[in-house]
């Protein structure tokens, strides 16, 4: 039935401009607004919509993982732009990423909490 539907991911946040400034601005995202409604534009063509809810709450597991060949120059330039990257238990090098297990990641979160990664290939 949905074989051939281009099928697209969304989530809440709570604060739309604060949402546009960072996936725009911080993370360097194409980012369009219609309706009041955030689409970011990733590669692989199928947008991700972000909608704002007045009773948020924040996704307690991971929204996006992005890829990425180098982690540790990517996790160096997002903390260059303020992020700070999430902890989660041990196994965590001097910059935030996870390296006690499957592929490098790090955690970090929107501005509505969300989680998000950078994820190594």
């Amino acid at each position: 039935m949905f074989k051939e539907t281009k099928a697209f991911s969304g989530f809440s946040v709570d604060d739309i401009p604060a949402a546009r400034e960072f996936y725009a601005g911080t993370l360097g995202l194409e980012v369009t607004e219609d309706n009041g409604m955030l689409q970011l534009r990733i590669a692989g063509g199928n947008p991700v919509l972000v909608y704002p809810k007045d009773n948020h709450v924040p996704a307690e597991f991971t929204i996006l993982n992005f890829p990425v060949d180098d982690i540790a120059a990517t996790a160096k330039g997002l903390a260059d732009r303020g992020i700070v990257f999430e902890r989660y238990g041990d196994g965590h090098d001097e910059q935030g990423v996870f390296r006690a297990g499957g592929p490098p990641i790090a955690w970090f979160k929107d501005p509505a909490g969300n989680v998000l990664s950078i994820i190594e290939e």
